[in-house]
Parts: C-alpha cells; structure tokens; sequence
C-alpha cells in the first residue's frame, strides 16, 4: 500500500511507450490515452489519501507526465497540419521550460518540476486536445492552449528564482 501512489505512476509510463505501437485517433489509442490520463490523477490522490507523498513520487509523476506527452507529441504532431507559427510558439515554451529546469538547478541545485495550477490546468487542456480535435480544428485549440502553457511556464519560472517552492 506504501509504494500505489508509485506503482500507478510507473503504469503510466507503461501505458504511454505503448501508444508508440498504436494508430493515433484508433479505439487502442484512445484507450491507452485514457488510462493514462486517469491514472495522473489517480496517482496523487492515492498517495495523499495513503499520506505516502513523497519527493520521489512527485518526481516520478511529472517524469511520468514528461514522457507521456513527449510519446503523444511523436504519435499526434506527424499525422495534424501544424501551422508554422504553432511550431514557434511551442518551441518557445520548450525552451521556458528548459530555462526553468536550468535554473532549478542553479538555484536550488536539484530539478524542481512544479505542480501549480497553471500547470495543472494546461495539462487538463492538453488531456482534452486529442478528444477535442476530433470537432475543432487545432487552430481552435491552439490559442487557448498556447496562452495556458506559456502562462504556466513563466509562472513556474518565476516562483522557481523567487523561492516560491
């Protein structure tokens, strides 16, 4: 019971390595996409409920989070016509996010991924983006959800270098 929290977690990066062998936007895909994303928030709300939170299980999640839309980015941004302005403004986020891993590390000489609200809210936005494109063009959706990562990254930088932590 001490270790769920944590063995949902890694069924999560277990689930999303195979949404590599699955066709994006199939049942199988849909499935694993959503076992995934249940499994995110369930992971936290057992570890709370069980009070085993823990560092290394807030690590393993956002690890578990990193690869799980690091895998629907290779599977999903192959197969939509992304416009160029999209592929700037989702670079620029990546490099926040980077410069935010960076200095982390600068500052408090270990990885700090926050689990803000902004951030939770854009990964709720993201959670939708596959179902969502299935009515609306990602054109639709890509403002709003640009407009939260972006928000969220800055954000996270900020309380990252103010000690905010």
């Amino acid at each position: 019971m001490r270790d769920l929290a944590n063995y949902i977690t890694a069924s999560r990066i277990l689930a999303a390595f195979c949404l590599l062998f699955t066709a994006p936007f199939s049942a199988a895909f849909y499935g694993f996409y959503l076992y995934c994303s249940l499994s995110d928030m369930a992971d936290g709300a057992v570890a709370r409920k069980t009070h085993t939170e823990s560092r290394t299980g807030a690590y393993l999640d956002s690890v578990a989070d990193l690869i799980f839309v690091a895998i629907c980015l290779v599977r999903l941004l192959p197969v939509l016509a992304v416009p160029r302005w999209l592929w700037v403004w989702m670079a620029v986020i990546v490099l926040i996010k980077i410069i935010n891993v960076v200095s982390g590390w600068v500052c408090w000489h270990r990885i700090v991924l926050l689990h803000t609200t902004a951030n939770r809210l854009t990964g709720f936005l993201l959670f939708l983006t596959p179902f969502l494109l299935l009515c609306w063009p990602l054109e639709r959706l890509a403002v709003p959800l640009g407009m939260a990562a972006t928000f969220a990254a800055i954000q996270e930088g900020h309380f990252i270098r103010t000690g905010q932590i």
